[in-house]
């Protein structure tokens, strides 16, 4: 089996990166597979200390194939650093896996994501693989969704070459194909709300591009029955968020089967989904716009802009 390199982003969250790698260390798959380590360089004067304590933690990990690290000497900020970092990977190992330094794996992670890169890897319909899936009970071993997701990922550089940048024309042709209405889960979330803001230069979103990209082209990505990622950054830590359980799932501790399923997307999976994303409408409708916004962005992201 080929196995596919990691890519982790970090910044200044030195405990939180901690929990990463010790979990993924833990991947049965660990010490077969290199570790690439993007580190952004400080906003803020600020932010240099925790910078640093991350840099100086990154350089004592062990337990894997190899250990690459890129210190930024400047701050690219999220969207930049993982947009320039995926493609530098990419273009050098033509697949990649990418974790975000707030993300813990189960020990079966890297099994999933590098079995079904390789189960997947002819099929064009197919963009990305994601090891995270909401806490929704009842769904099947995996499926097909519309799109792509961020939290716990893995892609081919087919899939990656895919990306567009340019969100307005992602929205044009959201648009133009009536896509609108489904990219935002009939309504049960605004997505296309969210890429506007993208444009406007509000956010810099990488993870709402990645999305369109795939969406608009009706590409499919490989999701899990069971979350085999654990979102740990909804403490508050990251820059501008609120605290919040919405991405809080159980995590698997048993491997997820890579089997022989309709390459289609999963209508009863997709109505589940939607149905979750509707609960928790009350609460934010509460709490107001800008509350809504935060919490669409971490669940589209998983972590806010640095």
């Amino acid at each position: 089996m080929q196995i596919a390199p990691i890519v982790l982003f970090a910044y200044n969250r030195p405990w939180h990166l901690d929990q990463t790698v010790e979990a993924l260390r833990q991947n049965e798959l660990a010490g077969l597979s290199d570790l690439v380590i993007y580190s952004d360089g400080p906003k803020h004067s600020a932010d240099q200390l925790k910078v640093e304590e991350v840099r100086k933690y990154i350089h004592t990990i062990e337990g894997f194939k190899s250990v690459k690290i890129i210190q930024r000497q400047k701050n690219y900020g999220l969207a930049s650093s993982i947009i320039t970092g995926v493609t530098e990977t990419i273009d050098q190992y033509g697949r990649i896996i990418v974790l975000e330094d707030d993300l813990v794996t189960s020990p079966y992670f890297l099994r999933y994501l590098n079995e079904a890169l390789n189960y997947y890897e002819k099929e064009d319909r197919v963009i990305s693989i994601v090891g995270y899936i909401y806490p929704v009970e009842g769904l099947p071993e995996t499926f097909f969704l519309r799109g792509t997701d961020c939290l716990g990922w893995a892609t081919w550089k087919r899939g990656w070459d895919l990306f567009e940048a340019d969100g307005q024309k992602l929205l044009a042709e959201l648009k133009k194909r009536n896509l609108t209405k489904p990219f935002d889960y009939n309504g049960a979330y605004p997505y296309t709300k969210m890429l506007m803001h993208q444009i406007q230069g509000n956010i810099s979103s990488w993870a709402i591009r990645w999305h369109a990209s795939g969406f608009v082209k009706g590409l499919l990505t490989l999701f899990p029955g069971r979350s085999l990622v654990m979102h740990i950054g909804g403490d508050g830590s990251g820059t501008n968020c609120e605290v919040t359980n919405h991405l809080d799932v159980q995590l698997s501790f048993s491997p997820v089967a890579i089997g022989d399923i309709p390459v289609v997307e999963h209508e009863f999976a997709r109505k589940k989904i939607q149905r979750y994303m509707l609960s928790l409408r009350p609460p934010l409708m509460i709490r107001g716009k800008q509350f809504l916004k935060r919490v669409i962005k971490r669940i589209l992201l998983g972590k806010v802009e640095e």
